[in-house]
């Protein structure tokens, strides 16, 4: 998959793509869900739908189809921005369908570092070292929401899901 200047120069996390070089779609998902890459989100994006536009376009359809009534998104990294926006309850609904619809993705989210261009990036998932039946999913941060997590883990037969949104610290979130 090609680089584009605008992914490269994308702001928050990034994997350290590198324009002119490309860079695979597993490298991509590694690099988006492991390390919390924007760079590799705006690439995807890219890819997938032409433009990063397009793609959040396809983003809210399937927010929609999925039932997430209190979610509008206007870019693929979650970076802040007044119209993109979620809530615990639908961020916990598109965890159970992204685990759902594609179980074979899924391991990666508990994938605790990733290397990509000699540049080795642990997962911010502190659950994934303190709990072993934590698998997963993703953690974010930006001034606006705080420090927040998507944590799934299996007892047994039952899966749960936690969101947990707005928190002060990494290790708030984490607690």
């Amino acid at each position: 998959v090609p680089v584009s200047e605008r992914a490269w120069k994308t702001q928050g996390s990034r994997m350290f793509v590198e324009p002119n070089r490309p860079v695979t779609v597993d490298e991509l998902l590694r690099g988006m869900i492991v390390q919390s890459g924007n760079d590799a989100c705006v690439v995807l994006a890219e890819a997938i739908a032409g433009s990063e536009e397009a793609f959040v376009q396809a983003m809210n359809r399937e927010a929609q189809r999925l039932g997430l009534k209190q979610s509008h998104f206007t870019n693929a990294t979650g970076l802040s921005d007044p119209q993109h926006y979620s809530t615990a309850r639908d961020l916990g609904m598109l965890a159970a369908a992204m685990i759902r619809d594609f179980p074979e993705y899924y391991p990666l989210y508990a994938q605790k570092d990733y290397t990509y261009n000699r540049i080795t990036q642990a997962n911010r998932n502190r659950l994934l070292w303190l709990d072993p039946t934590v698998d997963g999913v993703k953690t974010g941060h930006t001034e606006n929401a705080g420090y927040c997590l998507i944590a799934s883990g299996k007892r047994g037969a039952r899966r749960l899901i936690s969101v947990v949104m707005g928190a002060a610290s990494d290790s708030v979130r984490a607690q």
